[in-house]
């Protein structure tokens, strides 16, 4: 990726990393979690996945609903 590429903020694995590893660590505060660095790992590769699903079926539906057709 160029330095000049950007995304939206929930498609970085670094952000939804941090987010699952601070859910790790309250979760075993509160109540007595334990999530191996391979279970915090799934659970991000999980989420950035159900994300870009997401933002698939969202563009889909923009094109659909859409007030201009598409030429050729």
């Amino acid at each position: 990726m160029s330095e000049n590429t950007t995304k939206p903020w929930y498609a970085s694995k670094s952000i939804w990393g941090a987010l699952v590893a601070i859910f790790a660590s309250i979760g075993g505060a509160i109540w007595g979690l334990d999530l191996s660095a391979e279970n915090q790992e799934a659970i991000v590769g999980a989420i950035t996945g159900v994300v870009g699903a997401l933002g698939g079926a969202y563009a889909i539906y923009g094109r659909v609903k859409a007030d201009a057709k598409l030429t050729k």
